[in-house]
């Protein structure tokens, strides 16, 4: 499972026009489910998402999780996050799990993150969105639940 998380002012996703989701600050996490993944992928990534100390603290130093700041999420899923662009200029998206799977595995993402943060919002699987975000920083982290994986 791949997350590009975000940390925002405040984002947005939309269908057809209608905002479906949004946050104001904490965190805008675009994820996707790769094919093999498990429950214990969403499990690794959200735990760290919502304990990473990207907020800053009173002396300006990044010492504060999403959990210390009260912070909402906007979690929007992304395949294309699983791009396989390694031959020829149209990447394929093989190594992303099918439909079915990919959307319980995000399902179960939201409902670990709104255990632990105050508001969680998302996008609409397997629509197309248009997202707007205001990115505070820039901070842009990408986690992959393998290197989590790893560590143990």
């Amino acid at each position: 499972m791949k997350a590009v998380i975000q940390r925002v002012s405040h984002a947005a996703v939309a269908v057809d026009g209608e905002t479906v989701g949004a946050c104001q600050a904490g965190l805008m996490i675009l994820l996707g489910v790769a094919e093999g993944d498990t429950e214990l992928d969403a499990e690794l990534l959200c735990r760290k998402i919502v304990n990473l100390r990207i907020f800053c603290d009173e002396a300006g130093k990044m010492n504060r999780s999403l959990k210390d700041i009260d912070g909402e999420m906007l979690v929007i899923s992304q395949f294309t996050l699983l791009a396989n662009y390694r031959h020829g200029n149209r990447p394929d998206f093989l190594e992303s799990a099918k439909p079915d799977v990919a959307d319980r595995l995000y399902e179960y993402f939201k409902q670990l993150a709104s255990a632990e943060v105050r508001r969680v919002e998302s996008g609409v699987f397997g629509a197309h969105m248009k997202v707007e975000l205001l990115n505070d920083g820039p901070v842009t982290i990408v986690m992959d639940s393998e290197v989590l994986k790893k560590k143990k």
